[in-house]
């Protein structure tokens, strides 16, 4: 468990942008509702923005998320995966390939192919329990998608409804496993195999940017 609780390279808690960022947060809540006040915390801090992706170092560390006001999924789960070490909640990231992800029409052009490729989770150890959670999609992004927010109870497994109003939104191709920190090679590994054209030139435009190692 210890693996869990520790700061890391990426998720580097003690980081002092930490302590202004969870201020809002009343750290004497019970475990479950503290995780649960920080998963809403961090989901709807940040504007969902897929179309900005860095796999740098310096891109997915969480205090350098902490000074964004848009990030896509990756980066919301390891602020959330970091938030939760801080305060004492063990946490590990988990990583999958999916397709249908939501408002991303735009993006999967820019791909040339319907599978997202390493959409972020996080599992957090609540009350004795593994518990997964998704912080992704923040409640102005679900509101102009026509999408009902994620919610999550800290009891129970939560990560995208199949189906939203009769028409499936997201489904799960293929999970990478769990890891106590930010697998950034294999991030990049993968990238590389379901996107290669984004490593051949550079992208860096007001629409969409990429950086890699």
């Amino acid at each position: 468990m210890e693996a869990y609780l520790k700061d890391t390279f990426f998720l580097d808690f003690q980081h002092e942008h930490f302590a202004a960022f969870l201020a809002p947060i009343d750290t004497t809540l019970p475990e479950c509702e503290l995780a649960v006040a920080l998963y809403h915390h961090v989901r709807d801090a940040f504007i969902y923005d897929p179309y900005h992706l860095d796999l740098t170092e310096e891109g997915l560390k969480a205090s350098n998320v902490l000074s964004k006001k848009r990030a896509w999924c990756v980066e919301k789960s390891s602020v959330l995966a970091a938030c939760a070490r801080r305060l004492g909640i063990p946490s590990r990231l988990g990583y999958a390939v999916v397709t249908n992800h939501i408002g991303v029409e735009k993006l999967t052009k820019m791909l040339r192919r319907d599978e997202i490729v390493f959409h972020g989770f996080v599992e957090l150890y609540v009350n004795g329990t593994w518990v997964k959670c998704t912080p992704a999609f923040d409640v102005r992004i679900c509101a102009l998608s026509n999408v009902t927010p994620l919610d999550w109870d800290g009891k129970s497994d939560s990560l995208f409804q199949e189906y939203e109003q009769g028409k499936r939104f997201m489904e799960y191709r293929h999970f990478y496993g769990i890891f106590d920190d930010v697998p950034i090679q294999l991030m990049n590994d993968e990238m590389r195999t379901y996107y290669p054209h984004l490593f051949e030139k550079v992208y860096n435009s007001r629409d969409f940017s990429f950086k890699h190692l």
